[in-house]
């Protein structure tokens, strides 16, 4: 039995030349308009809506970005758990994570209401940075710094979650983000007493 076979230069065989039905151009036209309505919502999204932090971006190098991580580490460290230095920056300070090989580093200890520079990058392949229970993602990617200005305003342990797939490790990379309550100034705390 012999079926006859087509490329891809040979045309089809029915009606395919024939123009689109009244139908089929209405809804065709109410696709692209639906898609010029979101693609002009987006600028009101980043303004408005929280959407899309702004920040600062920059280009650095992973080598560089790892350095900057490492200085940072050195001059801040107050602990580590199971190996991982935990960092704990004055307020107004530059925070800098690191996303590499299934893991954040460092862990970090913030305060409440405090202002940062949270600059994030990438020593080996593009990660999400998901802070989790809060609504908060973004693309990290080698090569660049991102610089996002963050005022943490609930304390807890937070976790951060990788969630751009980045090889086979990719389900155990979760870091971490302490913020802690202001402590109370020596002049608050003797009038409480």
């Amino acid at each position: 039995m012999h079926t006859d076979t087509h490329t891809g230069l040979d045309s089809p065989k029915g009606n395919w030349w024939k123009p689109a039905h009244k139908s089929e151009k209405v809804w065709v036209g109410i696709a692209f308009a639906w898609c010029m309505v979101l693609f002009a919502m987006m600028p009101l999204w980043h303004w408005k809506g929280g959407q899309n932090p702004s920040g600062i971006r920059t280009r650095t190098t992973p080598q560089a970005f790892g350095a900057r991580v490492g200085e940072f580490i050195k001059q801040y460290q107050t602990g580590d758990d199971r190996g991982m230095p935990i960092v704990t920056p004055p307020p107004g300070a530059d925070v800098y994570l690191a996303a590499v090989s299934f893991q954040w580093m460092p862990i970090i200890r913030l305060q409440k209401n405090a202002e940062y520079t949270l600059h994030l990058s990438s020593l080996d392949v593009n990660h999400g940075f998901s802070l989790y229970p809060i609504n908060v993602n973004f693309q990290v990617v080698p090569g660049y710094d991102y610089g996002l200005r963050v005022t943490p305003n609930a304390s807890g342990d937070f976790r951060i979650i990788c969630n751009e797939f980045c090889g086979i490790g990719h389900h155990m990379m979760v870091g971490r983000v302490i913020v802690e309550d202001a402590p109370l100034s020596a002049a608050a705390s003797g009038a409480t007493r």
